[in-house]
């Protein structure tokens, strides 16, 4: 019953890599067409691409990653600081003058320590994300390869005899 199972299994797994590529490309086809229609609603990301910024980015994608989560993740403390340059400015008209540069001075140091923490935690988790990223798909390469590795050891062992050869008893000293 267990050698009726495992054609139909291997055939499972074919299917499932052959559609597995499918969506793979269909998913690689989707995104050129994507960037054509980017082109014509978007022209400021064209230039931006045309950049040596952007040719940089685009040519290595784990920098982009970082900077993306850099930003994302930069926009809450920027935006409280905007917030808070805005509030005291508004302070200032009132009479506040000195106090204005004082939190002004303390709020961009701290802004600049959270910037530093966050940019640490941004590299953290790019780096965490492309290590899951490489260890899903080599797991995922390895559970629907067509043979194991491990296929490889059981037919060495196969063919090899399991009782040695007289003759090569004679040639031992």
């Amino acid at each position: 019953m267990a050698k009726e199972d495992s054609p139909s299994a291997s055939k499972d797994l074919q299917e499932l890599q052959r559609k597995l590529s499918l969506l793979i490309e269909s998913v690689q086809n989707n995104s050129k067409k994507k960037r054509k229609i980017s082109r014509k609603i978007y022209p400021w990301v064209v230039a931006f691409m045309k950049s040596p910024v952007g040719q940089y980015l685009d040519r290595h994608p784990f920098a982009a990653l970082t900077l993306l989560v850099f930003v994302v993740m930069s926009a809450v403390p920027v935006g409280f600081f905007l917030l808070l340059v805005v509030l005291t400015s508004l302070a200032a008209f009132v009479g506040v003058m000195l106090l204005e540069g004082l939190v002004i001075s303390v709020g961009g140091i701290a802004l600049f320590c959270v910037l530093c923490v966050l940019g640490f935690v941004s590299l953290s988790v790019s780096g965490t994300i492309i290590v899951s990223y490489v260890a899903m798909s080599s797991l995922i390469n390895y559970w629907f390869s067509p043979r194991g590795p491990r296929a490889d050891h059981l037919l060495s062992s196969r063919n090899r005899p399991l009782t040695q050869n007289p003759s090569d008893d004679a040639s031992r000293p």
